[in-house]
């Protein structure tokens, strides 16, 4: 667990847990979205000044990036084990369940990071927004290849298009994600889940 000293305004050293504040900051990013975290919001949910701030994260979205790489770390490790499943089936399965546990946590803010971020619309915009396309890229690219395996291994019927078949996964996630931020309860979603694994192409 790192910590960091830091001078106040009084010139007295202060010290605080990187690792802790980090956490907060996601808390708050989670919460409110990109756009809706305002720098009090972060300082006072991770208990240091702007100053301080500024010198252990950089500035507000080098630290939104921070931020996400945590909730991919620790939010979205299903997604990772999901990829090692024995069938393409139990892929999809892990993913849509491991979503909705995640998205139902009474110890998180419900929806999806990536997805709340994505509708920022200030000056960085376009920064935030590319750079969460980028994240979702590489992991669209990993769930294709293992679609794609799965092919080869006469796992999935060859006229399915892998592609398609990881856009369409990935829609249902953002859509329980988004119904799970409105409101909607753990057996509103495990419904979708049953219902998208009742349709999925066999071999």
């Amino acid at each position: 667990m790192e910590s960091i000293t830091t001078v106040s305004p009084r010139g007295r050293p202060r010290e605080f847990c990187t690792d802790a504040a980090l956490t907060a900051a996601l808390g708050v990013f989670w919460a409110k979205g990109y756009d809706g975290a305002s720098m009090a919001d972060l300082t006072a949910a991770m208990g240091i000044t702007k100053p301080s701030l500024y010198a252990a994260f950089g500035n507000k979205e080098q630290l939104f990036n921070q931020a996400l790489d945590r909730y991919e770390s620790e939010k979205l490790a299903f997604t990772r084990e999901a990829l090692q499943q024995p069938t393409a089936r139990e892929v999809a399965e892990h993913f849509m369940r491991g979503a909705v546990a995640a998205q139902t946590s009474n110890c998180d803010p419900k929806g999806c990071l990536g997805v709340i971020s994505t509708t920022a619309c200030g000056g960085e915009a376009d920064s935030i927004r590319d750079h969460v396309h980028q994240r979702r890229a590489s992991s669209n690219a990993a769930l294709v290849d293992r679609f794609h395996r799965a092919q080869r291994e006469g796992d999935l019927p060859a006229h399915v298009d892998p592609q398609g078949l990881a856009h369409l996964l990935y829609a249902v996630l953002q859509g329980m994600a988004v119904q799970a931020a409105s409101g909607a309860t753990r057996a509103d979603l495990d419904r979708i889940v049953d219902t998208s694994l009742s349709m999925w192409p066999s071999a």
